[in-house]
């Protein structure tokens, strides 16, 4: 009976030790806990910084007018630092399609190197071409997606063209900043996530009276600002 109950004893003992073992494995070192915490910290860091950078981020608004008052869509407008300092964004791509004859939109302005392609939406073929300093091309007559898009490499103004149908054209302002919008019906543009810093704003117009004319102001802006253009434009055609 006494061997019995000393085995029984022993074998307890000894069943205990590898689970206790097992657990103690399973417990996390104080390595891993202060690599959590580095982590989580790391992490926490990261999302003030972003939060901090969108509440200091700054925004310009324009308004467009002409000299009547009446509210100016469509026009150009971009923003670039007067330091010169400008933040690394990668140029996006864009689109401007062909639909009932027509490029859509009829202005468009982008940053220089972004690519845009031009899918022709209409049940004939276009000739999508450009004789502007800025960019020359030529797509040759084609139906549905081109082959490749166009990059649109240097800064300037953009005149497009049909070869086949001399009342297609539209307009690409390509610029050097990431800061540029275009008015809508209300004449009004917004440009965000501006830093802090002096801007040299430019306002343009595909129908304004002198065609070599660049109409800009210099305005601070720290976190909001605005600033008002009046165009004198030519008779639309």
């Amino acid at each position: 009976m006494f061997e019995q109950e000393a085995r029984r004893r022993a074998d307890r003992r000894c069943g205990h030790r590898p689970v206790l073992r097992a657990r103690a494995r399973l417990l996390p070192s104080s390595f891993d806990r202060r690599l959590a915490l580095g982590w989580t910290m790391l992490g926490l860091g990261l999302l003030l910084l972003l939060l901090a950078s969108k509440l200091l981020a700054a925004t310009l608004d324009v308004q467009v007018m002409d000299p009547a008052g009446a509210p100016i869509a469509d026009a150009v407008i971009s923003a670039t630092p007067t330091s010169g300092k400008l933040p690394s964004k990668p140029p996006q791509s864009a689109i401007i399609d062909q639909i009932h004859r027509r490029f859509v939109p009829l202005v468009s302005v982008i940053q220089t190197g972004t690519s845009v392609t031009f899918p022709n939406k209409d049940n004939i073929e276009h000739d999508v071409y450009s004789f502007s300093p800025a960019k020359t091309f030529e797509l040759n007559l084609y139906s549905g997606i081109a082959a490749h898009p166009v990059v649109f490499d240097k800064p300037g103004l953009v005149v497009l063209g049909c070869n086949i149908h001399d009342q297609m054209i539209a307009y690409i302002a390509v610029v050097d900043t990431p800061y540029f919008a275009k008015s809508d019906a209300a004449g009004h543009a917004r440009l965000d996530g501006l830093a802090a810093d002096s801007y040299d704003v430019v306002a343009w117009h595909y129908r304004i009276a002198d065609d070599k004319s660049v109409t800009h102001q210099t305005v601070r802006v720290d976190t909001a600002a605005t600033v008002r253009f009046a165009l004198a434009l030519k008779e639309a055609e």
